[in-house]
């Protein structure tokens, strides 16, 4: 018999924030309740019966669009798991933020209520926000950070710094991984809103996975991540983070913090 799903933002916030504070931008929890911490719209994304489309929007600034390889890979990964019989499109904005120096956490998201075209949650159309500000995240180490249910930065200052002097990884290879990466805490990787039946979360890098050859690996996101990869980075979801979507999609594993449930 299949799980029951069980909504409970506040509690689940509450023991999260002191938790995900770093690559997790949920340390406002007034904010976290209305706009759902990361995971919060799994189920919009892995459900059709009421969100039968969703769009991607990519808002940068003037200098900082994003590699094609990045949203094309994101698109790939997103298409994979999400079930949208109508599609996903994705919608490129340049975009003049107001900050170009370093962020938090709640900058982003007063960007994203400046910046962003529709509401996550539109009719039947699920909108996901992700930006490419200039300037870097207050955690310098952070080369992208999911604030909420629906939004996603990513500095490529810092991920560029993240190169190393022989290119290997490139940046564009970082950025392809890191893109992938936060998308993946925005479908509620790893445990974010679940317990896993697989042990695969890193024990000190709560919301990660423990094999380096998932997306979801902790060091992707990390501004060190040339001495933990050479050239070759992961781009895709592991085997178990695959079984944690099909799970949390047919109801035979428990989620919570849902904005949505079917």
């Amino acid at each position: 018999m299949a799980s029951k799903r069980v909504v409970c933002l506040g509690l689940v916030a509450v023991f999260l924030a002191p938790l995900l504070s770093g690559c997790f931008g949920v340390d406002e929890l007034p904010i976290v309740e209305q706009k759902g911490i990361p995971g919060g719209l799994t189920l919009a994304c892995l459900d059709d019966s009421k969100y039968t489309s969703m769009v991607l929007e990519i808002d940068y600034a003037p200098g900082y669009q994003p590699d094609s390889s990045s949203t094309n890979l994101l698109l790939q990964r997103l298409e994979s798991v999400c079930n949208k019989p109508l599609g996903i499109n994705v919608v490129f904005t340049e975009t003049n933020f107001l900050n170009d120096v370093d962020w938090s956490a709640n900058d982003i998201r007063e960007a994203s209520e400046d910046t962003k075209s529709v509401s996550p949650r539109d009719g039947s159309v699920l909108t996901w926000q992700f930006m490419f500000p200039s300037g870097m995240y207050e955690d310098e180490s952070v080369l992208g950070v999911a604030v909420d249910a629906s939004t996603v930065a990513l500095f490529k200052d810092t991920i560029d710094d993240a190169e190393n002097i022989f290119r290997r990884p490139s940046a564009e290879k970082i950025e392809n991984s890191v893109l992938v990466h936060e998308a993946g805490h925005l479908l509620g990787l790893v445990n974010l809103v679940y317990t896993s039946p697989a042990d695969h979360e890193d024990p000190d890098h709560p919301g990660h996975s423990n094999n380096e050859d998932s997306v979801m690996y902790w060091a992707v996101e990390s501004a060190s991540i040339s001495n933990f990869f050479d050239n070759e980075l992961p781009t895709e979801f592991d085997s178990d983070d695959i079984a944690d979507l099909e799970g949390l999609a047919d109801g035979s594993i428990a989620i919570s913090s849902q904005l949505w449930s079917p």
